[in-house]
Parts: C-alpha cells; structure tokens; sequence
C-alpha cells in the first residue's frame, strides 16, 4: 500500500509552495511563522500570572472552558482539550484541591462529575484573560474596520472542518452566572 495522499489547499494568489528565489519566505510561511510568534506573546501574559500559582497552561485551558461552560463533565472537557484523562486528572485534582475548581455529582447520571469555578477560580479566569483580551483588542483596532470578521473567518478556517459546527455551537455559548 502506497503513501496516503494528503489533499492541499490551494495555494492563494502570490504565495508560492517553497521559498522564493531570493530567499525570502512565502506568505504561507510568513503566515505560519506570525501565528507562531503571535501565540507565543499572546499566551505569555497568562503564563506569567500562572507561574505566581505553579500552574501551566493546561491549568489555564481547563479554567477557560470551565469557566465558559458552568456544570460541564469531565467527558466533555475531554472532548473539548484533546487530552488524556490521566493528564486531565492531575491538573483537576490540584485545582480542585487549591480551591480554583469544585465537582458536583451529575443529577441525572451519578456517575457524571460536572465542573464549576469557584469564586477564586472565576477571579484566576478573569485575570488570565484580562491581558489576552486587551492584546486581541487592540489588535483588532489596528487591523481596522472588518478585521472581526476575518479573525473569525481565518481562525475557523484552521479547526478541522468536521470540528468547525461544534466549534461554532461552544464559542457560542453565554456563561451563566
């Protein structure tokens, strides 16, 4: 059995599949590398204020969607994080047993454990994202009129297609409380 083909996106107008002549990048990799370098400042401030609790970023990503989605499960959370149960374990369990996070026994399936912040994890949340919402707006407010939209429209773009409808429905959502 052969290599399994990979099908690629057409290349946009300008950019070309390998670096041009002169050694200067593509767009597409012009365009890798910025995500690259702008995750990279947009995830410090966070990172900063994580080290002050001797937390990491999966700390960080359990918080968020704990915080966006009140009374979500732990099978939920794993489906949203991609990742295993047994990392998943010990970062709820120190955040949990900090104070950040508290469980409840599901009501209509006790086997379900549904996940709540604490008030000291709601003032971690809003901590966390105070500096990542003044960078994106800011960010926003230089691109200019029409930049939302296309943020959306890229940053979607790049979620698996199959992902893209229950992406959509989970960023959707108004918190309670």
């Amino acid at each position: 059995m052969g290599k399994p083909q990979t099908k690629r996106p057409p290349a946009l107008e300008g950019d070309t599949a390998a670096p041009a002549g002169d050694g200067a990048p593509d767009h597409l990799t012009e365009a890798i590398e910025l995500l690259f370098f702008a995750y990279r400042d947009f995830i410090s401030d966070p990172d900063e204020i994580l080290i002050e609790y001797g937390f990491g970023r999966a700390h960080h990503r359990v918080v968020h969607f704990v915080g966006r989605n009140p009374g979500i499960t732990v099978a939920e959370l794993l489906d949203i994080l991609r990742i295993t149960k047994q990392s998943l374990a010990r970062v709820l369990k120190q955040l949990i047993e900090r104070g950040f996070i508290e469980q409840e026994t599901g009501k209509q399936d006790r086997r379900q454990r549904m996940l709540f912040l604490t008030a000291t994890g709601r003032e971690l949340a809003q901590r966390l994202e105070a500096p990542q919402r003044t960078r994106v707006a800011a960010a926003l407010e230089k691109a200019g009129p029409g930049a939302s939209a296309a943020w959306r429209t890229v940053l979607l773009a790049l979620v698996n297609e199959e992902d893209r409808p229950e992406v959509e429905t989970l960023i959707a959502k108004t918190p309670a409380g």
